[in-house]
């Protein structure tokens, strides 16, 4: 019996799947010299943008900004949410990372890290589910927000619908005044297919898509 009981031990361990591959993130700065005021003032839509790269660094910050980790001991993070309740998700499609293959990509506030959704550059897919806006193909990287509107409606009721819109335009903010600290160019995307971002996002049933906000050099 023994025996037995150790035999299926075994063949449960190895049957199981393996957990997600996760790329550990470059510890992002809390300060600059680059003023808010400054950015507030440089702040422009860019919708075109050079071939050339993003660094892992500038990728995490970017993220960071978006819906990092400010205080570990109660969660808080970048964008403020109503009840602290934290309807998003954010993903990255990677096309021209250095450091980092293309793919797509899950941001995990809590590691500060990337958890692997699939490989292969998305952004040619997405751009024709985004109308064909070239901004989301020649970007070298897009970050997607997408709400699970239950974390929030269970509270709230409908009026955390409104909430979690208002907090994807505070994340949107975040990035865009973080991109240009970065010297980078961004702009904000709400036009789309909502059903085909969805496919190429693999996003689960209870994630609708919201925002997709292609980043690159000026």
């Amino acid at each position: 019996m023994k025996k037995l009981i150790l035999i299926l031990s075994i063949v449960f361990i190895f049957t199981q799947p393996c957990g997600a591959e996760t790329v550990k993130l470059p510890q992002p700065k809390y300060d600059s010299k680059f003023s808010i005021e400054k950015t507030l003032l440089e702040r422009r839509s860019v919708r075109n943008y050079k071939d050339e790269p993003l660094t892992l660094a500038e990728v995490s910050q970017l993220l960071w900004a978006a819906q990092g980790i400010t205080d570990k001991a109660n969660g808080l993070r970048t964008a403020p949410s109503a009840g602290a309740l934290y309807p998003l998700e954010t993903y990255l499609v990677a096309g021209k990372v250095t450091g980092l293959p293309a793919g797509l990509y899950k941001y995990k506030p809590r590691g500060h890290e990337l958890e692997k959704i699939a490989d292969g550059d998305k952004r040619t897919e997405l751009s024709k589910a985004a109308l064909g806006q070239s901004s989301v193909s020649q970007a070298p990287v897009v970050i997607a927000i997408s709400v699970v509107y239950e974390r929030i409606t269970g509270k709230y009721g409908q009026r955390g619908i409104r909430y979690a819109d208002m907090e994807t335009g505070h994340v949107g903010e975040n990035v865009a005044l973080q991109a240009v600290a970065l010297g980078l160019g961004t702009v904000m995307v709400g036009a789309f297919n909502d059903d085909s971002v969805k496919k190429v996002l693999a996003l689960p049933t209870e994630e609708k898509p919201l925002y997709l906000i292609p980043v690159g050099r000026k």
